[in-house]
């Protein structure tokens, strides 16, 4: 699987190019168009992930988030996990894979699910994004505080700490509302130039 990115950071839209017989899970509703013979299969009635599959000759498929902003692709290299805000999903192949549940995240959202979802293994993770994306290298004990609305990922290998920003008023689990996210390297932390909506 190969991507190829264009018309960011505004209206990304991400083509991906599949071997014969390669598949791509992507959010559904998400294609644009697709070269001819890519056949979609959706996995849940309900509005769950499709799966596009190449055909004997290979393909491609053009998908694009469906909200304004960048398309953002995140290699995987097989060692490190990442973890992404979960709303950001674009689409992965089967060697990338969601860790439901894991531990790490269990530990800091407790028994509710959470802003963040798990990812490892190793390709492509396209995310769709609401803005741009800068990628903040923190150095040996560096410290940032970021906002979960506009954060995208961090690898596994970074120090995390989710906090009130005011004990006194209103916080979810689940959006990030109220919440602080303190970061210490080394590592990069990936963040959107804008929010996403909640």
């Amino acid at each position: 699987m190969r991507v190829h990115t264009r018309h960011t950071p505004s209206f990304g839209v991400a083509r991906i190019s599949l071997a014969p017989g390669e598949a791509v899970q992507a959010v559904s509703d998400t294609m644009i168009a697709s070269s001819f013979g890519v056949t979609e299969v959706q996995q849940s009635r309900r509005g769950g992930p499709s799966v596009f599959t190449a055909p004997a000759d290979g393909g491609w498929v053009d998908l694009a988030p469906s909200r304004p902003g960048d398309v953002y692709t995140l290699e995987l290299d097989g060692r490190t996990g990442w973890n992404v805000y979960k709303d950001a999903f674009l689409a992965r192949p089967s060697t990338v894979r969601i860790d439901h549940p894991w531990q790490t995240l269990q530990s800091l959202f407790g028994a509710d699910t959470g802003f963040l979802e798990h990812y490892s293994g190793t390709g492509s993770l396209v995310l769709g994004c609401a803005g741009p994306v800068d990628a903040l290298k923190l150095d040996q004990g560096e410290l940032i505080t970021v906002r979960p609305g506009y954060l995208l990922a961090y690898p596994d290998s970074v120090q995390c700490r989710l906090r009130a920003l005011d004990p006194s008023a209103p916080q979810s689990i689940r959006t990030g509302e109220g919440l602080a996210l303190d970061f210490a390297g080394p590592g990069t932390i990936l963040v959107q130039a804008r929010k996403s909506p909640q």
